[in-house]
Formats: C-alpha cells, structure tokens, sequence
C-alpha cells in the first residue's frame, strides 16, 4: 500500500546527502595526482610538492584526457579541491609562522619585507597597465609573486572569485618563474661575493614559494642561510592577511553594484591569522606541528594538482607574450626589491 511515508534513501533522520558523482571523481583524481606529487618530493626533497602536482595535473589537462564528456564529470570535484580544499592547506600555513621570530629579524630587514610586498604588488598592476594588460590574471600574479606563490594566488582569488582559467595560469606561471628565481638568486649571490646568510636572505626576499624557498636555501649553503631565508619568507607570508583583507575591501565594493559582496575577510584567512597566535604563544608538541605539515602539504599538492587539471593548451595560448612579460618583469622586480635585505642584516 503507497504511503506519502516513504523516505528516500539519504535523506533520513540527519544522514547526509549523498556526494555527487561528479565531485567523487574530480576530488580522486586530484588526491591520486596529489599522493603522487608528496611520495616524488619525500623520494626527492629538492624537488617541491607543489611544483610536481601541478605538473602532473597539466599533463593530465594538456594530454586531452579531460575533454568531453571526461572533463564534464570531474570539473565538479577538481573545483572544490581547487578552492575548499586549497584553503584548507592555506590555513594551516599559519602554524609555519612564529610571530615571535619574525620580529627577531629586526625593523631593518621588516622594512625589505615589507617594501617586497607593498612595492612588489604596486610595481606588478603598474606593470599590467603599461603592458595594457587587465584582469584578474595581473592582480593574482602581483600576489602571488609578491607574497607567498600559489597560497596567495588562492586566497587572493578566493575574495576576488576569480575564474579557474586565471587562477591556473597565475599558478604556472608562479611555478615557472618562482623555479627561475630558486636556482638563479643562489648563483647570483655567489657570482656577487655575498656570504651563505645573506644569500639566504635574499632568497627568502624575493623567491615566490615557501617550498622554493627551502632549496634555495639549501642551495646558499644550508644551515644558517636556509633558516635565515625560511623566516624572511614567513615575514611575507604573514602579509598574505592584510593583502586579502585590502583586495577583498576592493572586491566588495566593486561587486556591490553587481549585487555580488565577497567577504572582507574569507573564514580561512581569519583561521590563518589564529593558528599564527597559536603557534607563537602556546606551546605545541612537535608531532603535532609534524602532522599539521603533513596535512598542509597533502592538502596542497592536492589542489595544486586540480589546477593544474585546469590547464588547457588555450588557457596556456592566452597568457600570451604579454602575460609573460608581465611574469618576468614582476619576477625582476621583486628581486631588486628584495637586494636591500642584504645591507639590512
């Protein structure tokens, strides 16, 4: 006898919704690209994971595995990986920073940092202008080169709600001229005669990613260079806050009109800035920071990986010789804009 009783299967009392197929396979695809990118980098320490992920989601995008009906059913997950799980890894960054040892560093060397970034942005969107250039491709290369490589490139882009396709690209780009600078600046600072610290430093400056960071230290001889070069980084990364902060004040007044308001300030930013306190003033057990560093690592690679996923051959075609220009120009600057460091230690 029908009754109006029935209940759907995944529906009942407070079981969740099903996942949908199509966020099923994009999200495996992306942790199986993922996985692969942390076992290479733990086989190969100098190579980072983020680097490797996002190569190997390219390669899956360029070989044309996703066109088609493919590429329909995996776009779902690879966009949550690509943004949800993207900020996850984002936030636990916070746990890297010791805010208490980044004051250390003294004002003088603050004040690079801080012209590294401010001067950094600024300089890139001139740039784009001068190049006649527009869009979000230019605000998340100014980021993302400027402060902390492909993490600012998702928070940035997370209050801006830019499209996959620029995301992507200011990703490679990140990767590519971040690669440049991680083996370049070492050798341009022995080429100069400056000492293992101060080339350390330099790095640190003015090299795009944490992760390119750790070889180019490692590569101006380690030890105390390396240390020194992480913290200069971590002084840039605790900037990625009041950057967002600023773009997304600009996002919401600019989206206002459009009935569009992004957040101020995305609820990821907010646990970054806490998991910093955190990590500054109570005092945590190593495993625990270990597995924090996995779980950031994991979670990285793996939306590293769907954007590269995001890839396409048009998508690479459009950036354009422009676009490159505007890579490598930014990437020049940064690194001018970084030299100081070296006076200031």
């Amino acid at each position: 006898m029908p009754t109006d009783l029935a209940v759907r299967p995944g529906t009942a009392g407070n079981q969740a919704p099903p996942v949908p197929p199509g966020v099923r396979a994009g999200l495996s695809l992306a942790a199986g690209l993922g996985l692969v990118a942390v076992v290479v980098h733990t086989l190969v320490p100098g190579v980072p994971t983020t680097l490797v992920a996002v190569l190997l989601g390219a390669v899956v995008a360029v070989s044309g595995a996703l066109e088609g009906r493919r590429g329909a059913l995996v776009a779902p997950g690879l966009h949550v990986a690509s943004r949800r799980v993207l900020r996850i890894g984002v936030a636990l960054l916070g746990l890297q920073v010791a805010l208490t040892e980044v004051l250390a560093l003294g004002w003088p060397v603050l004040a690079v940092v801080l012209l590294v970034v401010t001067g950094g942005i600024a300089g890139t969107l001139a740039l784009g202008r001068v190049l006649g250039l527009r869009g979000e491709l230019v605000v998340l290369v100014a980021a993302g080169f400027s402060i902390c490589g492909a993490a600012a490139v998702a928070a940035v882009a997370g209050v801006r709600r830019s499209r996959d396709a620029d995301t992507a690209a200011a990703v490679s780009l990140v990767v590519l001229c971040g690669s440049v600078v991680m083996v370049g600046l070492p050798v341009l600072a022995l080429l100069a005669g400056l000492d293992p610290v101060a080339a350390g430093a330099w790095s640190g400056a003015s090299t795009h990613e944490v992760g390119q960071v750790v070889v180019a230290g490692g590569l101006a001889g380690g030890g105390t260079a390396l240390s020194l070069a992480v913290l200069v980084k971590l002084g840039r990364v605790l900037l990625l806050a009041p950057v967002v902060a600023v773009l997304g004040w600009r996002a919401r007044s600019a989206g206002a009109a459009a009935g569009e308001r992004a957040p101020v300030v995305p609820g990821f930013v907010v646990v970054f800035v806490l998991l910093a306190v955190v990590r500054t003033w109570v005092p945590l057990p190593e495993g625990l920071l270990a597995l924090a560093g996995l779980v950031q690592d994991v979670t990285l690679a793996v939306a590293m990986a769907a954007l590269g996923c995001a890839l396409r051959p048009r998508v690479l075609g459009a950036v354009g010789g422009r676009g490159l220009a505007l890579a490598a120009c930014s990437t020049g600057l940064v690194v001018l804009l970084g030299a100081p460091v070296v006076l200031a230690l």
